[in-house]
């Protein structure tokens, strides 16, 4: 056995990481077709949601809303939305929450209690076709209670979303480092469950800890294949009952040093197990207080204070998302990856714009929605933007301050040339106006909540980022994650702390004309 200073994510960080003298190795090669991003079963029963797509809540009939909600609630959170044709002749679908490489790792599973619509078992949404398929009959509501440690929001919901991932989809292309796309992609996916719960009254409560054995187990899942990345208990609005107060939802695991040497290709399989719950952990949830209107917190409770800075507020009115959100439902549909900027600028008002719906939800709660969304703990995630094209800022990196809502320059230089190099030769990076870094302390979020909090940091950027990606989009700007990069490099170019890890980019830009 090897010993180590370091725990294994932040091992597996280190060895999966892209570097100029190791990228062509690091990235391999494909062997074989594309695994196929959709889940079959042989056995069960469908029920089709494509029929309630068309019709109106307003106009609809009493038993046909709740259909409604369910399966706009679905489609929106990981729907298809388009149809390409690929060289081959063979259609390519798009989904309403971006992949990296167009790969779709995850999987989504509802588990029933037992309602009117839904009756208890296990169901499988099954994006292709748009509908759930029930592949087990059974009450299986307190099993699922029991492997995430009682958490309270399960007591008085009926549903719950499981998301999972299948490993071998992204790893088939991105080798170990697709752990950490997998978690960015089902960050984008839990950013879209939460804003689609807008829409439809639903509210979801993360549950980040739970025995992933005994999940896995619930959900009939071959393990070395695939396995539990996150748990959402579903609340229905509607039910007075099920309106809830928060709770934790990020919960500590164990911390391994103590680990053997391994070659590529097994460090992914590795990781995950190492992140993973036994069911004989001792948990506890506690009511957590809502973070509340930012404007009212102290600054100094934002991270980084650097002195005799540049400080320009972000401060701005917020995206209008129509009656009902219906823009809202409109953009998270129409949503697309930008392949290519013009290298046009931005306005600082565009900019500030998107960091403001992506931070501050309070801001949104008088269009309806959740003012305190759930995350595992955004607290360990830290925010910073290079400036290449906005009008009315100076070129350079800056630090996003959230709780100020303010941008605090740390180096003044037009990094186009550099943020090229680092997005690994991507046109992306050099033509985009502003280039936003997610980064984390990896040494202290691992002292906090052990190797499990490798999911919870992935999780929480992908969904900063999809909400990057909606606001985006919704003002007309192009957008594109980035999870490919430099990453040493990364802090020393752009003069970030050398402590923060970083972890996702999204690139924001002008459109090139089609």
């Amino acid at each position: 056995m090897a010993h180590s200073v370091l725990s294994f994510a932040q091992h597996f960080h280190d060895r999966t990481k892209y570097a100029p003298e190791t990228l062509s190795r690091s990235q391999g090669a494909m062997q074989g077709a594309q695994p196929e991003p959709f889940k079959t079963y042989k056995l069960g029963t469908g029920y089709d949601l494509k029929p309630y797509l068309d019709l109106s809540l307003t106009v609809a009939q009493e038993d046909q809303r709740g259909w409604i909600r369910l399966s706009h609630l679905l489609i929106n959170t990981y729907g298809l939305t388009a149809r390409v044709m690929t060289m081959t002749g063979e259609p390519f679908y798009l989904r309403a929450a971006p992949s990296a490489g167009g790969l779709y790792p995850a999987e989504i599973y509802v588990i029933s209690r037992g309602t009117t619509l839904l009756p208890a078992g296990l169901y499988n949404y099954q994006a292709r076709t748009h509908s759930l398929w029930r592949y087990w009959e059974d009450h299986v509501w307190q099993e699922l209670q029991t492997a995430c440690f009682w958490h309270p929001a399960l007591e008085h919901t009926q549903l719950a979303v499981v998301v999972t991932a299948v490993f071998y989809r992204s790893a088939w292309r991105y080798q170990d480092r697709a752990y950490r796309r997998i978690c960015l992609d089902t960050g984008h996916l839990l950013g879209n469950l939460e804003l689609a719960g807008n829409l439809s009254d639903y509210r979801p409560h993360l549950i980040g800890g739970f025995a992933d054995g005994a999940v896995n187990q619930l959900l009939y899942l071959n393990e070395a294949e695939e396995g539990t990345i996150a748990i959402a208990a579903l609340a229905d609005l509607l039910q007075v009952e099920q309106n809830l107060s928060p709770v934790t939802t990020a919960q500590p695991a164990p911390t391994q040093t103590d680990f053997p040497a391994m070659v590529d290709g097994e460090l992914l399989a590795y990781l995950h197990q190492s992140t993973c719950l036994e069911a004989s952990a001792d948990l506890r949830w506690t009511t957590r207080s809502p973070v509340g209107p930012r404007l009212e917190t102290s600054p100094h409770t934002d991270k980084y204070n650097f002195p005799f800075c540049l400080k320009v507020s972000t401060v701005t009115d917020p995206i209008l998302w129509d009656d009902q959100l219906r823009g809202l439902e409109t953009t998270l549909l129409g949503r697309r990856s930008t392949r290519e900027f013009s290298g046009g600028t931005l306005t600082l008002d565009e900019l500030s714009t998107v960091l403001d719906f992506t931070y501050q939800p309070q801001h949104y709660v008088d269009q309806g929605c959740d003012s305190d969304p759930d995350y595992f703990d955004l607290g360990l995630i830290q925010t910073f933007v290079a400036v290449s094209g906005v009008e009315g800022l100076d070129a350079g990196c800056y630090y996003y301050a959230p709780h100020s809502q303010e941008l605090r320059q740390i180096r003044f230089k037009n990094f186009r040339r550099e943020l090229h190099y680092l997005c690994l030769g991507q046109d992306l990076g050099r033509d985009a106006a502003a280039v936003i870094f997610h980064t984390a302390d990896l040494k202290q979020a691992v002292a906090t909540y052990g190797d499990r909090v490798y999911r919870y940091l992935h999780l929480d950027a992908g969904h900063l980022g999809q909400r990057l990606n909606l606001a985006a989009i919704r003002l007309g700007l192009g957008v594109s994650g980035i999870g490919g990069f430099f990453d040493d490099q990364v802090n020393e170019v752009l003069g970030i702390p050398a402590d923060e890890a970083a972890l996702y980019i999204t690139a924001l830009g002008q459109p090139a004309e089609a």
